[in-house]
């Protein structure tokens, strides 16, 4: 990645303490950019900031609570000055039998991964209004772009979104700012590992996914700074699926017929 392509520019990402945050958090920053890292661990936090270089900035904060995306907004102006780039990382996930899906869990899901991104985008656009434009990009899923079983609460909340994301795109469009969503597949970080030992699923994942093998957090980060950057200046409202082709695949009978 170019080490001035957001030279200047400063960003905050959510839930970047590990996986996709993280990587995103670390190219944002070798890309020039100054970092603002938010999560609920300060420990984790300053120990990916101890990798960047363009003094990177930790906020820490529990998004599922009401008013935390407006004091983290403001946390991260008084402290970067400014928010160029808002990335919406954090987020929460449930899969089960939907007959087994209570109020609570909707109400969980849809805090973290719906409220508390427009929340966000509510409090840092006036400014980034004022400056004349900004680049905000969402983290959606594969499961918010086709069906997967047992994962319907978690698939809403994505999709809901990438709805959001559409309509916020021409509200504030007017103001050159863009508003994406990166929907990625199946990616290897620690949320996975458990996933990984049960028999067969790594084999499943490498054969429904057309090139053959896991993303890696890297692999959307990288689409992530795109996003961010003058070199996607005339693209906005669009969910970008990040998913090696996943998503577009029909493999019937594991390929067999």
């Amino acid at each position: 990645m170019n080490d001035d392509l957001l030279a200047g520019r400063t960003a905050l990402v959510t839930g970047a303490s590990r996986g996709i945050g993280a990587a995103t958090a670390r190219a944002l920053d070798t890309a020039g950019a100054r970092v603002a890292l938010s999560a609920r661990s300060s420990d984790a936090l300053h120990e990916v900031a101890g990798t960047m270089t363009h003094e990177p900035v930790v906020l820490t904060a529990d998004l599922a609570d009401t008013e935390a995306p407006a004091g983290l907004a403001g946390a991260a102006l008084d402290a970067l000055g400014k928010v160029d780039v808002l990335v919406n990382n954090a987020a929460t996930a449930a899969r089960l039998d939907t007959v087994d899906t209570d109020a609570a869990l909707i109400d969980t899901l849809l805090a973290l991964n719906v409220r508390a991104p427009l929340l966000l985008i509510a409090a840092l656009i006036p400014s980034m209004i004022e400056r004349g434009g900004g680049s905000v990009i969402n983290l959606s899923s594969v499961s918010g772009v086709v069906g997967t079983p047992r994962r319907a609460a978690y698939a809403a909340t994505k999709g809901a979104l990438d709805a959001a994301t559409r309509s916020l795109a021409v509200e504030f469009g007017p103001h050159r700012i863009r508003i994406n969503s990166v929907a990625p597949g199946v990616v290897d970080t620690a949320l996975w590992e458990r996933n990984k030992v049960v028999p067969g699923v790594v084999e499943q994942v490498e054969a429904q996914t057309p090139l053959r093998r896991w993303a890696q957090p890297d692999d959307i980060a990288d689409v992530i700074v795109f996003l961010a950057s003058d070199a996607s200046r005339f693209v906005t409202g669009e969910t970008i699926s990040v998913d090696g082709g996943m998503a577009k695949t029909l493999d019937l009978y594991g390929g067999k017929v």
